[in-house]
This record gives structure tokens, sequence and C-alpha cells, in this order.
């Protein structure tokens, strides 16, 4: 089978397609035809060596979420069975034509999405959700400001968070192309956050009073921003750094009973996955009631795993970057 690897961090070239023996599932996992894989910027900035997660060890093979069929089972799998398709997160060795992962973080693929769109449903989608409902702890009615809404994690959190009653959505993007597009996802006001007053117009949106809830995952002066953007009583959820830069918050700007709230997918997914039991349930209601729809930017062969990094970082794309082996 074929795999994606690298032995060096550095730019998206670094990249290798290579030749490997078929994985075998372990206790708990399965073994997955790949389908479709979903590209995420976290695998990006570990290729160029920013340890995410803790780690960004070499040789290195990037994760992802994959869709596919299931093609053996592990000991003591019982939640699956051979030629379910499912999809799930992927944590090193996704961009192949087989891979094994936890059975027990799998979800299967509704009739309603193709194995592209798929992909949305184990990170990307359930990080938008969870982030919104159990970090910002979102009420119908309120204020969201969702920081890089054009992107994979972004262009689901618009669509969620009016799902669950936002009042008002406003996004922030870095170009007019992206700014149509969530406004076209439902986005009530948006904004260009490379403006010099990007600043200024959050909070002539909001009556100068800031947003119940922050999305924010860029890191670096918009994060020192988006804090300042918050309104009192208000949640910043930090779930990211794209910057690859994290400053240090002065603990006075929180003083207005403001409170930043880190997020991780996978501590819901060890410590509480009662919670995303749910959460995947409500996810799988939206998406068929045409509430949530994954948007799916370009679907690359497995050969164009380059060309799909590029696009992850030069921040071009509207919605999810997916392989396609």
């Amino acid at each position: 089978m074929r795999i994606v690897r690298h032995y060096e961090h550095g730019a998206p070239k670094v990249l290798r397609v290579e030749e490997a023996d078929k994985p075998q599932p372990g206790p708990g996992e399965v073994l997955i035809r790949a389908e479709a894989i979903g590209v995420t910027f976290a695998e990006v900035q570990r290729r160029q060596g920013v340890p995410i997660g803790g780690h960004a060890e070499l040789p290195g093979a990037p994760g992802g979420d994959v869709a596919g069929t299931v093609e053996a089972l592990g000991e003591g799998v019982t939640n699956v069975k051979i030629g379910d398709r499912v999809v799930g997160d992927v944590d090193t060795g996704a961009y192949a034509d087989f891979c094994t992962t936890r059975a027990d973080w799998l979800i299967k693929i509704p009739d309603s999405l193709d194995a592209a769109e798929a992909t949305a449903l184990p990170s990307p989608a359930q990080t938008a959700y969870h982030a919104l409902k159990e970090a910002g702890q979102l009420k119908p009615g309120e204020t969201v400001l969702i920081d890089a809404a054009a992107g994979g994690v972004g262009h689901l959190a618009v669509q969620i968070a009016k799902a669950m009653g936002a009042g008002k959505v406003i996004a922030t993007a870095s170009s007019q192309a992206k700014l149509d597009f969530v406004r076209g996802l439902g986005a009530d006001v948006t904004i260009n956050y490379t403006d010099d007053d990007w600043e200024e117009q959050v909070k002539a949106a909001t009556d100068g009073k800031g947003a119940d809830v922050v999305m924010e995952t860029v890191g670096g002066d918009i994060l020192l921003k988006s804090v300042r953007l918050t309104a009192t009583f208000g949640r910043l959820v930090f779930y990211g750094s794209a910057a690859g830069n994290v400053p240090e918050i002065n603990i006075l700007a929180l003083s207005r009973m403001k409170t930043i709230a880190g997020f991780a997918l996978y501590a819901l997914l060890y410590y509480k996955p009662e919670v995303i039991a749910a959460g995947q349930r409500d996810l799988l209601e939206m998406i068929s009631t045409g509430k949530v729809k994954p948007v799916i930017h370009e679907r690359l062969s497995l050969d164009d795993a380059v060309r799909a990094h590029e696009l992850m970082e030069a921040r071009s794309q509207l919605g999810k970057v997916v392989l396609i082996p």
C-alpha cells in the first residue's frame, strides 16, 4: 500500500509517497480501507516542526480524519463490523490506502454524506460543536465571534452556532473571498481581520459590549485583541494557534468576569465519552436536517499531499481539503 511520510521538518515538499506493508489492527482497533482523508492544519504545523499536542517526531506520518470501509477487526471490537462505512480520527499514518485506529472513537457515516464530507465529522465538527457548547457555554440569543471562520473548523462553527440559536454570528477572515464564503453560510457580520481597524469593527457590531463567546484559533496579536473583545461575563475559547505564537495574557484583562477556556477534543474523548456520544447525535441531526453542511474546498489524490499542504499553509482554502486515495 501507499503511505505519505516525511524524514525532516520543512516545506510541504518534504512529504513523500512510499510503499509500505498494510498495518494490522491491535486490540480495540480496526483496519480501514481509506476512501477520503481530511487534512488538518495541526499536521501542517507538525510537518514544519511545531510540536502540536506535544509532539512532532521524525520520521513523521501525518494524521487526519479518515473515512472508509472497515476491513478487519482487532480483538475485542464489537461496536462495528467488517464492511461498515465509518470515519474516525487517525493519530498517525492517516495519509495512506489503509490505516488503523481506535474502534470506540469511530462514527458510522450517514447516507446523507459522501466520504469526503464525512471527514468533517471526527475532528472539525466535534471541535466546533464542543468548543461552542461545552467550553463556550453558548446560550440562545448570545453573540459569537469566530476567528478564522472560513477554515475547516471555522466554517462549521459558523453554521453550528446558528443552529444552536446564536443571536448574532460575527465571522472574521483574511480575504474578501473568505468573507463572502462565510456570509453564505449564515454569518450575520463579516470582518477582515487584516484591516487595521478590525477590532473597532467588532466593537461597533456589538454596540461596544464585545462578544459573549469568542472562538479563537489564530494566536498572536489576534488572541490579545480577542480577549479585549470578549464581553463582560463572556467566554473566550482558545482551541489552537495557527500563527504558532501564543502570547502571555495579563490576568487583569479578565477582571470584568471574563473567562478563557482552553479546548482540546482529546480531553473529552478520553474523559467524557458520554458527552462525545451526545454531541455526535446532535451533529448528525444538524447535518440530516440541512442546518450544517460540510464544505469541501478541493479533493486531491494521495499523490498530491504536497499540494494539499501548500493550500493549507497558504490559508487559501474555503472549508476542507481532502485527499482521495
